[in-house]
């Protein structure tokens, strides 16, 4: 167990504890307003590749997330995937004086991250040409269930709303049963990877035509939408309304689920070679030979016939056996990971995905890793999620304020 660069401890089973000034976005300051899932996400993925976050947070509850799920101490485990390098200060800004410190800090920022809802910000006094004004490089990240215009951009929306609006969920089913949900928000992931790269552009921008800063405009339903790849031209050309299809990968053949005595597999036999390889795997030369299936166009009619050699195939071996047997013809395949089987996995631990932290009470917990990893200037886990408004004075007093001064915030309940 190390020290990170705050005195906090990390178990850093890698190798020593990187530098705080280490990342590839290293000197680049976050300033982070907003809650739960899409701009912390965002503001994380920042923090992770070395930039340093202030997190503004309500004094008193904080981030809602804080209570999201299973609490140790009170305090979310995921909060501490969430918030890593990260600094807490606690802000009530509903308040004149919140709002002027806002806008002093966001004068000496490079990114400002805010996920409410549209209006909120110009309502605080905190609108984008205010903050530009003392700041013209500011780059401004705005998440939001419809973006900042449009008939929509009043309504509230959650991920699962953008989920369902992108076409994302109306695809997550059997056939003619309900549609279900991902199992994680990925709507809001969605969007703050969508940001993270607005962001970065803009920055880059920024650094290269001039140093003027701009808005990122971002809206959970078109982050989503965006990756729904041939949904929208297949309508267009064809009038085609894609349905539901379970397990299926519609109109690319063979990608499916199959049972086995002990469970299911996942196999991806649809390129052209790969195919072959499968069907020789399983004892069926016939289909691997059959000229009218060299194409993914022509497995696509016989998909039913298909599948169902792979499945009576897969159904007299155990996972293990098939997986093997796909390993052997070199055929994508997989299981259906538990978290339990996440942690045990070799390559996981091989490529730093499985990281030691510990909260602030010192419960040591694995987190995911860093990602993406970059060769030369790698990101890194630095510091631990922050209690909250643990790092309220040292902001302050970095934005040059007294201690008079911010003592006095306390007392009222501007600050805590």
């Amino acid at each position: 167990m190390l020290d990170s660069p705050d005195g906090s401890a990390l178990d850093s089973p890698g190798g020593p504890v990187p530098d705080a000034r280490s990342g590839p976005l290293a000197g680049v300051r976050v300033l982070e307003l907003g809650q739960l899932i899409a701009g912390p996400f965002c503001a994380k993925t920042l923090g992770d590749l070395g930039a340093d976050v202030i997190k503004i947070e309500p004094p008193g509850s904080g981030d809602p997330l804080r209570k999201w799920r299973m609490l140790h101490a009170g305090t979310s485990v995921w909060w501490e995937v969430q918030s890593r390098n990260k600094r807490s200060l606690a802000l009530d800004l509903r308040t004149p004086d919140g709002q002027a410190i806002v806008r002093r800090l966001a004068a000496q920022a490079d990114i400002l991250v805010e996920n409410f809802k549209p209006g909120m910000m110009e309502q605080w006094g905190l609108a984008y040409d205010v903050l530009a004004r003392d700041n013209p490089g500011l780059i401004m990240l705005r998440i939001s269930g419809y973006g900042q215009t449009g008939p929509y951009k009043d309504k509230p929306g959650f991920g699962v709303v953008g989920e369902a609006m992108g076409g994302l969920r109306r695809l997550t089913a059997e056939p003619g049963r309900v549609p279900v949900r991902v199992g994680v928000s990925i709507g809001d992931t969605l969007a703050a990877l969508h940001g993270t790269i607005g962001v970065l552009a803009a920055l880059r921008e920024r650094d290269q035509r001039g140093g003027r800063g701009q808005v990122v405009d971002v809206a959970l339903y078109e982050s989503v939408f965006n990756c729904m790849e041939s949904l929208l031209p297949e309508y267009s050309a064809f009038g085609a309304v894609r349905e539901p299809a379970g397990s299926a990968l519609p109109g690319i053949a063979p990608s499916n689920a199959y049972p086995c005595r002990d469970g299911w597999v996942l196999v991806a036999g649809n390129g052209d070679s790969i195919f072959q390889r499968l069907m020789r795997a399983i004892g069926r030369a016939d289909l691997a030979d059959d000229p009218a299936l060299r194409h993914n166009d022509g497995r696509v009619a016989r998909v039913g016939e298909i599948d169902g050699a792979i499945g009576a195939w897969t159904r007299e071996r155990g996972v293990n056996e098939v997986l093997a047997a796909l390993d052997a013809a070199q055929v994508p395949g997989g299981r259906l990971y538990t978290v339990a089987d996440i942690s045990a996995d070799p390559q996981y631990r091989a490529r730093e995905m499985i990281v030691r932290t510990r909260t602030a009470d010192g419960l040591a917990l694995d987190v995911p890793g860093i990602v993406p990893k970059l060769s030369r200037t790698p990101g890194s886990l630095r510091t631990p999620a922050p209690t909250l408004g643990q790092h309220s004075d040292a902001v302050l007093r970095e934005a040059g304020y007294d201690d008079a001064r911010i003592a006095e915030w306390r007392e009222r309940g501007v600050i805590g």
